[in-house]
């Protein structure tokens, strides 16, 4: 059977009533941006919280980083995000469970918890590897110049931990762009979804998936650079 190749097919009618199909996959990928921008918002700032608490000179806290980070980095994506969309409801109180299930755009915001808190388990290693990279020279300025821990933390360590790993939180921020691909398996209509629906519509399954890998490819382009712009927009002069 010869597979008939439709280049058209995305200025066709959606059946879904959103436009053409085009338009739904644009649709999709806001969606997939949307969740993407959102639960970096949270990796991100969860992320250094718990890596800065790896690397404080205390083993409570240490203790709680790395808890942290052994539960969230070690169970699998899919695993997190169905345990998050079907069973915490389940077993929150009643009256507040209802409300998560029956809450608008719910596996939007499943997707976004799940991300941020899966992602900020690799990003607070990141940091934790940052912090300790630099000299420890560092830190003794800090407390030199009668900084406390936190001011330490805030106006010397992790400005130039930050430095050191923008290009692995590039790539990170790359990971979470596509693990926001895992969220059609709980309901949300993000890009790979949209290709998915278009392609059981209309049948022209290479033509939604290659759409798809494109919008993916280009808005991967953008990121980094952006992220490469923002590399050179911060670095020391005359530093590494």
């Amino acid at each position: 059977m010869n597979y008939t190749w439709n280049w058209g097919i995305f200025l066709e009618p959606s059946p879904e009533g959103v436009g053409t199909y085009a338009d739904m996959l644009l649709s999709g990928l806001g969606w997939t941006v949307a969740t993407a921008l959102s639960s970096w918002v949270i990796a991100f700032t969860l992320g250094s919280v718990i890596g800065v608490l790896r690397t404080l000179p205390s083993k409570a806290a240490n203790a709680v980083g790395t808890a942290y980070v052994e539960l969230f980095r070690n169970v699998p994506l899919l695993v997190q995000m169905f345990l998050w969309y079907f069973v915490l409801p389940e077993v929150l109180p009643v009256g507040l469970g209802t409300a998560v299930k029956q809450m608008p755009d719910a596996p939007f915001y499943t997707a976004v918890l799940c991300l941020g808190f899966f992602t900020a388990s690799r990003v607070a290693e990141q940091v934790r590897a940052g912090i300790q990279s630099l000299p420890r020279g560092q830190r003794m300025a800090g407390t030199a110049l009668g900084f406390t821990t936190a001011q330490t933390y805030r106006h010397v360590l992790l400005p130039n931990a930050y430095r050191i790993i923008l290009p692995p939180l590039t790539s990170e921020f790359l990971n979470n762009l596509k693990n926001t691909s895992v969220a059609l398996t709980i309901g949300l209509l993000e890009l790979t979804a949209r290709a998915r629906s278009m392609q059981e519509f209309s049948f022209q399954v290479f033509e939604a998936f290659t759409a798809a890998t494109i919008l993916y490819v280009l808005i991967n382009l953008v990121v980094i650079l952006g992220a490469t712009l923002l590399e050179r927009f911060v670095a020391v002069p005359g530093g590494r």
